[in-house]
């Protein structure tokens, strides 16, 4: 939890006691649902929640921005952006069930009434959002051509709409011919863990 506080500096006391809860929890799920990896559970904080909050260090959500968590598994990195945000609205979506239940649990025991967890596939799915972030669910490419009709482009409130996706390592040949801005974490977070890892920002 120090790492969080390390890099998020101006949390309310609700926030701290809601990223304080997510250890117990997710030991508690990760135990019945494989939700992460299992090795990687000693290391939340790090590897999964401040991995994920990476993004709230390019980009701050505005109240009522619908935000599309797609293919989220246990509620990443939709959970913990949903706490540092607390007025965008988050909907998290993944078509295994059984990981649904466990989302559905940690969001209502951290009373996240801006999160809306949901068992589809994506190409059942007709809505639009603001934004679709995503911990590297497949290839760019493909994910792109998944989403085109799924940005919502008209919001003249928020013109930098489109997608965000967690990476790591070289993406020299996966990002071909795709036109996207790049950050590396390790601008954002020292330590070593980050030093692959990447967000990209892509524009419909």
């Amino acid at each position: 939890m120090r790492i969080i506080h390390k890099y998020f500096t101006n949390l309310s006391n609700k926030q701290t006691y809601q990223f304080q809860q997510l250890e117990d929890l997710y030991k508690h799920w990760n135990n019945k649902v494989n939700l992460i990896s299992r090795k990687d559970i000693d290391f939340l904080y790090k590897k999964h929640i401040l991995h994920s909050l990476s993004i709230a260090k390019i980009i701050k959500f505005k109240n009522n921005t619908k935000v599309l968590d797609l293919g989220t598994g246990g509620g990443l990195p939709g959970i913990p952006l949903s706490i540092i945000f607390p007025k965008t609205n988050f909907i998290l979506l993944d078509s295994i069930q059984k990981k649904i239940h466990a989302v559905n649990h940690i969001k209502s025991t951290l009373n996240l009434n801006n999160v809306t967890a949901i068992c589809e596939r994506i190409e059942n799915v007709n809505d639009k959002f603001d934004f679709i972030v995503s911990r590297g669910v497949t290839n760019m490419k493909k994910f792109i051509t998944w989403n085109k009709n799924k940005i919502n482009t008209n919001n003249i409130n928020q013109i930098d709409n489109g997608i965000l996706c967690l990476k790591g390592g070289d993406l020299t040949d996966e990002m071909r011919d795709i036109k996207y801005a790049e950050y590396n974490i390790s601008s954002f977070f020292s330590e070593d863990f980050f030093k692959t890892k990447k967000i990209i920002y892509y524009k419909y």
